[in-house]
């Protein structure tokens, strides 16, 4: 059983970072290099921390991990040094585990039952263990193809090679299915190939992963737009059940800020994307920051990106700005009671390296040169709030103070509306919900029948966790249509609403 007073006997460690001297002078992950026995054994110290809490809200659907990881079991593997039984009990919910481990928020952290009093020293370190549970798995080899013991001969289009789409195809891949999983860009992945910089995922990590998917049998075709390159009609011709991945691209953009046309002012992924191929060895970013002030517009984890991207690009400043005023620094019960995801500030490693954040302000106006090129934003104060009958939300300025801020380069990081509009919408006869998604029934299709959908183009723009919790889901859906009965997990419903609000 768990050791019940590790916490008090153990402090919550974070793994070390390297300088920011060097994490600056290239595109590597931020965190140090750790001979892998000193790694674990500081995490097996971690995991000793964990009390194995009678009800572990950690892996609640709601507040906590939507996978329903089996966090308390793995935890206490970890301490008795068992990885590969840690390994398999963390694999048994989550298909990417290298993927969470690095790029969730960790709303089970949260969740945590050593976060409900600060005098517990924090939470377990979740996150951390998970991560390395993934990395030890890899290098002892543990990870190994889990190829179908028989093939059904039906066969599944997977439209879309993000975290949602991949969790489906491997999932139907190993219950024998023919699975072909389509991607309009020239790499797999989707935003965890061309949103996620370098220093956050490298993205070695995510073609490791692809190579066991592909030993398993699962197809893969780039550069291939379903509803264009591939008919809608030679889709339903020549598969069985097709899976909706398509993720919600559509950035929210500002159309109403005096100065927006402008040259210099981007969309944030209009930034990411270039600056992904760069690392990838696609040649010079289009959209460089180089030499030039940024200023980031948004507080959320995009702009955090777009911060680190332009700092590892040479930026001279950058800037990001936040409408709302600077959260507080520990859980308010009143606004965010435990265990739910929790107001507070969260500094992200790109934060640290260079560069200032400014709350409570907005731009009133772009202002331009005399060839049309932004030079400058001018700032006011604002106070963000509800309409009381309509409750749409309102930014109104504090006082006649103007700041101008100098800015060649201005990056858009305010959200995403939805799904893109593509011709294979229309082509399966689907329209989009007011939130810009696409609606399903509790089996997870659509209102074209054998057409089904998971991941941000279900859900709206979320993490990486609920992608794979939907993945996984729609492929017991998918499989149970296609057979009439699944044995695959389906870890959370259609309708499922997290209690953290991230």
């Amino acid at each position: 059983m768990a050791d019940p007073t590790g916490f008090l006997k153990h402090e919550r460690a974070e793994p070390a970072k390297r300088s920011h001297a060097d994490r600056l002078a290239d595109w590597r992950e931020v965190y140090a290099d750790v001979d892998s026995g000193e790694r674990n054994q500081q995490v097996r110290t971690q995991a000793t921390r964990c009390m194995d809490c009678g009800i572990p809200f950690c892996h609640s659907g709601t507040a906590g991990c939507p996978l329903g990881n089996l966090i308390p079991e793995w935890n206490d593997l970890v301490r008795r040094g068992d990885w590969a039984a840690a390994s398999d009990r963390l694999h048994a919910t989550n298909n990417f585990p290298e993927f969470t481990g690095k790029l969730c928020p960790a709303p089970c952290e949260a969740a945590c039952v050593l976060s409900i009093s600060p005098l517990s020293g924090g939470p377990v370190a979740i996150k951390r263990v998970e991560a390395t549970i993934a990395d030890q798995s890899w290098e002892a080899g543990y990870v190994k193809p889990q190829e179908a013991a028989v093939a059904s001969g039906q066969r599944v289009a997977v439209v879309g090679s993000g975290p949602a789409g991949l969790a489906a195809a491997q999932q139907l891949t190993r219950a024998g299915h023919e699975v072909t999983v389509f991607e309009r860009d020239d790499r797999l992945g989707g935003l965890l190939r061309y949103g996620i910089p370098e220093f956050k995922m490298e993205k070695k990590v995510l073609d490791r992963r692809l190579a066991q998917l592909r030993e398993e049998g699962t197809t893969f075709i780039t550069g291939c737009e379903v509803g264009v390159d591939l008919t809608v009609e030679d889709l339903r011709e020549r598969f069985d059940a097709v899976v909706l991945a398509v993720g919600a691209l559509r950035g929210r953009n500002d159309t109403v800020t005096p100065g927006r046309q402008l040259k210099g002012i981007h969309l944030a992924m209009e930034h990411l994307v270039p600056a992904n191929r760069y690392v990838e060895g696609d040649g010079p970013a289009e959209i460089d920051a180089a030499g030039k002030h940024v200023v980031i517009i948004g507080g959320g984890d995009t702009g955090a990106d777009c911060y680190g991207t332009a700092t590892r690009q040479g930026a001279l400043s950058v800037t990001q700005l936040d409408q709302y005023p600077m959260p507080p620094s520990t859980r308010d019960d009143d606004r965010s009671p435990w265990p739910t995801w929790p107001y507070i500030l969260r500094t992200y490693p790109a934060h640290e390296e260079a560069g200032e954040r400014k709350f409570g302000v907005a731009v009133s106006r772009f202002v331009g040169d005399d060839d049309g090129n932004v030079r400058a934003v001018e700032l006011r104060r604002v106070k963000v709030s509800r309409d009381p009958e309509t409750g749409q939300r309102q930014v109104v300025p504090v006082g006649d103070e103007v700041e101008e801020l100098p800015a060649d380069l201005v990056l858009l990081a305010i959200g995403f509306e939805g799904v893109e509009h593509m011709p294979l919408l229309d082509g399966l006869g689907l329209e989009l919900t007011r939130r810009g998604t696409l609606s399903c029934g509790t089996d997870w299709q659509t209102s074209a029948p054998g057409v089904f959908v998971c991941g941000d183009a279900h859900r709206g723009a979320s993490l990486v966790v609920w992608a794979i919790a939907e993945g996984r889901s729609v492929a017991n859906a998918v499989d149970a249509y296609l057979t009439g009965a699944s044995d695959l997990p389906a870890p959370v419903h259609p309708t499922a609403l997290p209690l953290a609000v991230v």
